[in-house]
């Protein structure tokens, strides 16, 4: 059994002496308003980019912000390959700005533009609005490549948590539909299974930040139906057919209860003939990617990610 990194330990020991009311207590609203504060403090600096841009792109309901990176060093008119990122936060909390120092690192790392997408989100939206705003973006950017400077033969898709369960998606769904080809998926602890049946659930489920409890918040804002558990766009682990997808690289932390099922879903992967590649970080909790101004490792993860983004698009 591993043990928690010190400075983790130290990290939940300052959580737990906090005033700050557990997310899963308060408003929606509330809750961004409390992971915006809390996990800003938590970040590196912001490296410079070349182009941080906030752009809007058509949607199934209407316009979707995000926001267009292009890395440091690299010419205007430079054609790149591109990653579309999904933010992580259950689906209710998280936006372009709480995810912005992990662009900018995953695009200078990768070399490569990033396209953040600012999805629909639960309560006001529940699924599948994120679902079908994430296809439409990867679909746009793979149709207007040129007009962003892309190369649409080198798209990927990534994301955290939330936004890890959506690539995946996003993977299988224009996988199905013919196209757009993906280069590769990064998978940083995704969510598979809505059902939160792995063991994982209760070992990990109190104490490391998140918590069974706040799972299930978000859960119920996200999935109001609990027949929608069992939907693969919801749970990809329950997708009868992962072959024919992109490479994959899967993050996972040990302390985590998402752990079991990221690995899972990464083992199925590899089942089906997708190349795949699994790492766990044993000693670090959910979240802790964004991390990277007070974890050593986080940083360590990013730059990992990052070129693991830069050798698929080789």
């Amino acid at each position: 059994m591993s043990t928690l990194h010190p400075q983790v330990a130290a990290l939940l020991e300052a959580a737990k002496n906090s005033k700050i009311p557990p997310m899963h207590t308060v408003s929606a609203v509330e809750a961004r308003r409390i992971y915006r504060e809390t996990r800003g403090k938590l970040l590196p600096p912001a490296p410079q980019m070349a182009l941080c841009e906030d752009i809007s792109i058509p949607g199934p309901a209407g316009k979707i912000p995000a926001r267009h990176y292009r890395p440091a060093g690299s010419a205007a008119g430079q054609k790149l390959p591109a990653l579309v990122f999904f933010h992580g936060g259950g689906w209710v909390i998280g936006d372009l700005d709480t995810h912005d120092v992990l662009c900018r690192e995953l695009s200078n790392g990768a070399g490569c533009a990033v396209f953040a997408i600012d999805y629909r989100m639960g309560p006001e939206h529940p699924f599948p609005a994120a679902i079908d705003d994430a296809i439409a973006a990867v679909r746009h950017f793979s149709e207007r490549a040129a007009d962003y400077n892309v190369d649409a033969t080198r798209i990927a898709v990534g994301g955290d948590s939330a936004g890890g369960n959506m690539s995946a998606v996003v993977a299988l769904a224009v996988r199905d539909a013919g196209g757009p080809k993906l280069k590769v998926q990064l998978l940083i602890y995704p969510a598979t299974d809505q059902r939160m049946r792995h063991a994982s659930h209760k070992v990990n489920g109190a104490g490391y930040l998140l918590t069974r409890d706040l799972i299930e918040y978000f859960r119920g804002h996200y999935l109001p139906d609990a027949k929608q558990y069992d939907d693969w766009r919801a749970s990809p682990l329950l997708a009868k057919d992962l072959s024919g997808l992109p490479p994959a690289y899967v993050l996972t932390a040990g302390f985590d209860p998402l752990v079991d099922e990221g690995k899972e879903y990464a083992e199925r992967l590899g089942s089906a003939g997708v190349k795949v590649d699994y790492r766990c970080y044993e000693d670090m909790v959910h979240g802790f990617i964004l991390m990277g101004g007070v974890l050593d490792t986080a940083r360590a993860a990013v730059a990992d990610c990052a070129l693991r983004l830069k050798r698929a698009f080789a």
